[in-house]
């Protein structure tokens, strides 16, 4: 590495469509937020959806010009091997050009195989919580509920999947993990700490932001959900303890997202109370996220929802469970509780229904740090991960060699 103190030379592999939506809209993100830190960028996606930022080397593997193999056609497994495949055939003409490999989960075997071989540290990205606890945690909530995923839901279980994406996570230099909840689902299957770095993800500060009107106080809570309405966001549990709240006899709780039916249908007594409006699914959530005092996700489990950053940004007080993955603490800028308690719940949506100088503090502490949770701030630490990966990959060699 030429330039170590200098700039990074990072070759950035995502095997889905760059700028879409979901991951793909955090990949395009995080992309963005490495420019602006200084990173020297050579981007590998499936496919562009949209442009990155200026001086940043876009070379696609399954698109040239117009023409683009379809993920539908082709299987989203098939598609992302595929790109995995090609990425590791051409790293090996990148020899001396490219200090670190960043990958993505199931489009990075082939090519963290090669860069292992050529001798190129390589970061893994976990956008989630250890995927088999994940399926594990997703599958005993639907049980309980008595609800069954649909066949071929992401979260639901598949050997393959798992072995492929475990053999993924042992070959990587180091898995970037962008909240503690994420670090602790690989603890506790026995990864070692040091294989794990934090990072964060970040939030667009040009699109959420407070609103410039006062906030009448005397008016009766706005909840807002934001996400799909799945057993994994714990959608339940926020209904459950919003009912069992004073808040709901003069507040709103407001669930922005596309519910999967048969979860619809379970919570249907709920889901009719007068208090609550299914919105389904919004494009105007910044301006929810502005009018509303209270954004909940109680996840059973996540990696970092990038929803809570958003609704930070937007003014929202956070009531979110530990695995939501919030960049947040507990009574210094949010409200946070344990996975499935809904007495803690129930008692933080009262005390912020009873008590607005609590949401007042709360939420001005929570807006007074969000500049250090934007996308641009991300990418500075994710090059700081790069630069500890790369010096304790070089201390290493050194120990070898002696």
């Amino acid at each position: 590495m030429s330039c170590r103190n200098e700039c990074i030379r990072v070759l950035y592999s995502f095997p889905n469509k760059l700028g879409a939506d979901r991951i793909c809209y955090t990949a395009w993100q995080q992309v963005n937020g490495l420019a602006a830190a200084g990173a020297d960028l050579l981007v590998f996606p499936g496919v562009l959806h949209r442009p990155v930022s200026a001086g940043v080397k876009v070379r696609p593997t399954l698109a040239r010009g117009r023409l683009r193999i379809s993920y539908k056609l082709v299987g989203s497994l098939r598609a992302c091997a595929l790109h995995d495949w090609i990425v590791s055939r051409r790293i090996e003409k990148l020899v001396g050009q490219i200090d670190i490999i960043h990958t993505w989960p199931l489009g990075a075997l082939q090519t963290l195989k090669t860069a292992a071989r050529l001798g190129i540290p390589t970061v893994l990205e976990r956008p989630n919580a250890n995927t088999r606890f994940a399926m594990d945690a997703v599958q005993k909530e639907c049980e309980r509920l008595g609800l069954a995923l649909p066949p071929g839901h992401e979260h639901a279980y598949n050997e393959e999947k798992l072995r492929k994406e475990e053999e993924e996570y042992r070959l990587a230099s180091r898995l970037l993990c962008p909240s503690d909840f994420v670090v602790k689902t690989f603890l506790d299957k026995g990864y070692a700490r040091e294989k794990l770095a934090r990072h964060i993800y970040g939030f667009d500060e040009t699109v959420y932001h407070p609103s410039s009107e006062p906030r009448d106080l005397k008016r009766g809570l706005t909840m807002l959900f934001v996400g799909v309405c799945a057993v994994r966001k714990g959608v339940h549990y926020a209904l459950e303890a919003w009912l069992k709240s004073p808040a709901c006899q003069d507040g709103t709780f407001l669930i922005a997202g596309e519910f999967l039916p048969a979860y619809q249908a379970k919570l249907a007594p709920m889901l009719k109370h007068p208090s609550v409006r299914v919105l389904g699914h919004r494009n105007d959530v910044p301006d929810l996220m502005r009018k509303s005092d209270i954004l909940i996700l109680p996840s059973i489990e996540e990696g970092s929802a990038l929803v809570t950053s958003e609704g930070r940004g937007c003014g929202c007080v956070l009531l979110v469970s530990e695995a939501a993955g919030a960049i947040c603490r507990h009574m210094e800028n949010a409200l946070v509780h344990r996975v499935g308690d809904v007495a803690a719940l129930t008692e933080h949506i009262t005390a912020l229904h009873q008590d607005r100088a609590l949401l007042e503090r709360l939420r001005t502490a929570s807006l007074g740090t969000v500049p250090d949770i934007t996308w641009r701030a991300a990418g500075g630490k994710l090059l700081a991960v790069y630069r500890m990966t790369l010096s304790t990959q070089s201390a290493r060699a050194v120990q070898q060699a002696v």
